[in-house]
């Protein structure tokens, strides 16, 4: 056995532990397996968002940009570098009191007691689902190249292993399993990646000796415009690129869950001050080891295999095992978010809302439990039998989630005129315009991002269905009272504070209208 591969086996069954305490320690209630009873602190919210937001594609996709267009992939690391403190300082602590106030335990919950609608949360729970399912089918189709490269198995044999080991942690400790492997995953990520670009540095004789050389096979690498300065003066697609890991965190069922799951909402400030420090060290080293990897391993026919390559090469077999678990690590804390919040949605927002009978936990729990097998069946049969690049699914997902979401949980905080109509129209314009935009390639046609089309419709619709329907769909007097009080900064008064109103999940709405 080789140490690489010994080193991965023992922190599979590491992960696979943490899995079996939190399982132990849970709370039996719903709160507590899915949002570990809101007691997370700073530094595991920081990272548990990070990592769940990082995934695979920055050891596949950013790798593969860098290798190709050079530093025109820093236009997305300069935007992903912000996105988390973004997130936490615009939604952090307003929606930790909202979600509280309003009694939601999931994010897709939260929108309908936000947007009191049952059609909120019916599109909500749909599109959502739709883009997940893409999302963690990347996730598959990543940890099946990392592992295979170091165990030798087939990309097929490998994702199979990878997601078994994900769905059982996943299956075990719920939510606080996820946020403490989550935790674990975010720091082996940052360990890795810096261990890959330090080695790659002293391989080529340093970051200028290798700007060197990379300029000597294109020096329009060494540009922010592409190869060819292809992206020179097309801001539509540069913007794009920076908004959509800047804002587009904003719109992740699967991140945003997070802010809800925090001990209190004053935790929000330093969580920020530990997502920048994260970021700050782990994503432009993708980029840059992506790059030097093109004078290192020239000519890869898949350069998404650019950071896996350069690791084999200037790295001791000891280190390549620590780097390995690193990328398994953004994989397999990506995919568990992903897989936790979809159990999450078609038990407690799609099952558990519509049902004429109340759900009891353990049915919940079980749904939830289907689900997450589901789609991790039917994604690796498609990731086995018709795989697409990673980078495409990531942006294509992120691109749809962001315009769905971004301002119908902007809007939930910050605007109190914002109602159930106008949240609707803004997911469904936002989906529409976004998937539209991807189709007929918005990019190429006209230089404008598909994700910067699809917000700026939602922003449109969410603004002026909202204005227009304010008499006919009036905010509630309980939901405006607690918009104010979270623009206060201090705890939830206990006069507001509400756990889930049991009432509400057995409820049957009429979907159908007035009869």
């Amino acid at each position: 056995m080789s140490i690489e591969l010994g080193f991965l086996i023992l922190y599979f069954a590491a992960m696979l532990g943490i899995g079996v305490w939190a399982a132990r320690r849970k709370s039996a209630t719903t709160e507590g397996f899915l949002l570990a009873d809101r007691s997370l602190g700073p530094a595991v919210t920081a990272l548990r968002l990070q990592s769940s937001s990082m995934s695979g594609y920055m050891f596949l996709g950013a790798g593969s940009l860098g290798y190709t267009q050079g530093y025109f992939g820093m236009w997305y690391a300069l935007g992903d570098v912000g996105g988390g403190v973004l997130n936490l300082s615009i939604l952090g602590r307003r929606m930790r009191k909202l979600s509280a106030m309003l009694g939601s335990i999931t994010s897709i919950g939260y929108l309908e007691h936000r947007y009191p609608s049952p059609w909120v949360r019916a599109v909500a729970a749909v599109v959502a689902l739709f883009c997940m399912f893409f999302y963690v089918l990347a996730q598959f189709l990543a940890g099946g190249q990392g592992l295979a490269m170091v165990t030798g198995l087939s990309v097929d044999v490998s994702m199979i292993v990878a997601v078994g080991v994900i769905v059982g942690y996943t299956f075990l400790g719920g939510y606080l399993a996820v946020a403490y492997t989550d935790f674990v995953q975010a720091i082996v990520m940052v360990i890795g990646m810096l261990w890959i670009l330090i080695a790659t540095l002293q391989y080529l004789g340093g970051l200028t000796a290798g700007h060197q050389r990379l300029g000597a096979i294109d020096a329009d690498l060494l540009t922010m415009w592409g190869v060819d300065q292809q992206y020179l003066g097309q801001w539509g697609i540069i913007i794009g690129a920076v908004l959509i890991f800047s804002i587009g965190y904003m719109g992740w069922p699967h991140v945003n869950v997070s802010h809800m799951a925090m001990r209190r909402p004053s935790v929000a400030r330093r969580a920020g001050l530990y997502s920048t420090t994260f970021n700050l060290l782990f994503i432009p080293a993708a980029y840059l080891i992506g790059m030097m990897g093109l004078v290192i391993v020239p000519n890869l026919d898949n350069p998404e295999l650019a950071i896996f390559e350069v690791a084999e090469i200037v790295l001791p077999p000891v280190a390549l095992g620590v780097v390995m678990a690193a990328i398994m690590a953004a994989i397999m804390s990506t995919a568990d978010a992903l897989l936790l919040q979809a159990g999450t949605i078609a038990s407690h927002d799609l099952w558990g809302r519509f049902r004429k009978q109340k759900t009891d936990e353990r049915t919940a729990v079980t749904i939830s439990r289907i689900t997450v097998l589901a789609l991790a069946v039917i994604g690796t049969i498609l990731a086995i039998t018709e795989p697409p690049g990673v980078f495409d699914i990531v942006v294509f997902s992120t691109s749809v989630l962001g315009a769905a979401f971004v301002p119908v949980y902007v809007c939930a905080v910050w605007w109190k005129k914002a109602n159930s109509a106008g949240a609707l129209a803004s997911i469904v314009v936002g989906t529409v315009a976004a998937v539209t935009a991807q189709l007929v390639g918005s990019s190429d046609s006209i230089g404008f991002d598909p994700m910067g089309i699809g917000i700026t419709c939602s922003v449109i619709a969410i603004v002026v269905v909202s204005l227009a329907t304010q008499r006919s769909h009036p905010v509630p007097e309980h939901v405006l009272r607690a918009v104010e009080e979270t623009a206060r900064v201090r705890r939830v008064p206990a006069r507001l504070a509400a756990g889930e109103d049991p009432s509400l999940a057995a409820q049957v709405p009429d979907m159908d209208g007035p009869r």
